[in-house]
């Protein structure tokens, strides 16, 4: 852009003077390096937590659904809101990955794998809700459309039965997406590792891989499939999810707004769980020349963005309920405002409708505690947002008589907070003994990659003096 001044030029992708071996080097030391004691006293604390989490579902099948704090009223607790709040956080990585891969956003190289990773656990996470929630688990496979002792097929007019398959799907197509980009990786991984067993394990997941230049158009066009059948179950999965409540009577969930609304609502949880853990991540490994202060800028933005969209959509149930003229609406959101659950509501208000707006500051876009902090409590909102679709509209239906407050008991708490041990598991094993970052992608967008970088002689070029303004890139 020409200015009196010289020209802003975009802030490099990768910082440092890095080279390819040096990018290499980088990455692959944290998998090829001893294990630190840290992560054996995380990872002692997350097993203790998923054992937990099987303690608590074994409970829950021996003794059924009512250990859990439902009630006549609210049939639908803690399991529901927990499973629509894990597929959300699952739903970046997709949109990292495969959104932003077709755009040729090259920004995304940085964190693509590590999204990708944790939408995975995510979904994993997600699975075990509704699987319990049946209460009879050991038929659970009657909802798959397989022959069965009881002649019975499922009832496919059912949006639940549309999550199994949407669900399961996105699962499938993510993890298809996130190996097949690991695959150059893994080749590196096999040929630098010194331990035999890790050089036999490594090469059977790299599949061959050479390099070769029929490998890299077959890979490149397979990647491209991948991100082109992910792309559109960005979009399906939270609509489906949001049709287990759009397509019912009952008053706040018989709305049309749910599919984009809860669209918004997952990419925006979503980036904010990334955010988490690649600020933690980048510490811990001195990544900050990869992950720059600018992808954090950038991510801000986009949770700034869906923020805005989120509460658009808050105002517009209100209105909606008011324009309808159904008294049993009007009542249903007004009760979530100023009801028994209004504590609730508020707390939902405040961390997803205010929160994201310090975001409009570019001096708080940058700064990493204020993104750290903030990317923790959207997390908190969105729980609270499912909270109080999921609740409030159940436990004040049409017939006060049936009225009753609805709370979780220690089952609910300890499930809950034991799948964060799974998530926290896979995802620490996955830290350890995988890439955490896409070498191959990252290569690509640097300027090395570009045939003309380099002279006749295969030397840097020497770059003639000019006058820039660069960005801000202080830590």
């Amino acid at each position: 852009m020409s200015s009196n001044s010289g020209y802003v030029k975009e802030a490099p992708l990768v910082k440092g003077n890095h080279t390819f071996s040096s990018i290499t080097a980088l990455v692959a030391d944290i998998v090829e390096k001893p294990t630190p004691f840290w992560w054996y006293i995380a990872f002692g604390v997350s097993n203790m937590l998923m054992g937990l989490l099987f303690l608590m579902l074994g409970y829950l099948i021996w003794e059924g659904t009512g250990v859990w704090g439902l009630n006549n009223t609210v049939a639908w607790g803690w399991a529901i809101i927990n499973f629509v709040w894990w597929v959300g956080i699952g739903h970046a990585g997709t949109l990292i990955s495969a959104v932003l891969f077709l755009f040729r956003q090259g920004w995304r190289t940085a964190i693509n794998r590590f999204a990708e990773a944790m939408t995975i656990f995510a979904v994993m996470c997600a699975g075990i809700f509704p699987a319990v929630h049946v209460g009879r688990i050991w038929v659970i496979y009657w909802v798959f459309p397989l022959p069965n002792q009881m002649q019975m097929w499922p009832n496919f007019q059912s949006p639940l039965l549309w999550d199994v398959f949407a669900v399961s799907t996105y699962f499938t197509v993510s993890l298809l997406f996130w190996y097949v980009g690991l695959i150059p990786d893994l080749a590196t991984l096999r040929d630098r590792v010194k331990s035999k067993l890790g050089a036999k394990l490594y090469g059977a997941f790299a599949l061959g891989w050479t390099g070769g230049n029929r490998q890299w158009q077959h890979y490149e066009k397979a990647y491209m499939l991948l991100a082109g059948l992910a792309t559109p179950l960005v979009l399906s999965v939270h609509t489906i999810v949001s049709f287990d409540f759009a397509v019912s009577i009952i008053p706040g969930w018989h709305t049309t707004i749910f599919p984009p609304y809860f669209v918004a609502g997952a990419i925006f949880s979503g980036f904010a769980m990334v955010m988490t853990l690649m600020i933690i991540a980048r510490k811990i490994y001195g990544l900050q020349d990869i992950m720059t202060i600018d992808h954090i800028e950038k991510m801000n933005i986009i949770i700034l963005v869906t923020g805005w969209m989120v509460g658009f959509a808050y105002i517009m149930e209100f209105f909606i309920a008011w324009y309808s003229g159904v008294e049993y609406e009007k009542f249903a959101f007004v009760n979530r405002a100023t009801g028994p659950y209004a504590w609730a509501y508020w707390i939902m208000m405040s961390c997803n409708v205010i929160a994201p707006n310090f975001f409009w500051f570019k001096k708080m876009r940058r700064s990493i505690t204020v993104s750290f902090i903030l990317s923790i409590v959207v997390n908190i909102g969105m729980w609270f947002e499912r909270f109080v679709i999921t609740v409030t509209s159940l436990a004040q239906d049409f017939l006060p008589g049936s009225w009753a407050y609805y709370s979780p008991t220690w089952v609910d708490v300890l499930t809950y907070v034991g799948t964060f041990g799974l998530f926290f598991t896979n995802f620490l094993l996955f830290l350890r003994f995988l890439p955490m970052i896409a070498i191959a992608e990252v290569k690509m967008v640097m300027p090395q990659a570009d045939p003309h970088y380099y002279d006749e002689d295969g030397n840097e070029p020497v770059k003639e003096t000019e006058q820039v303004n660069e960005p801000n890139t202080n830590n």
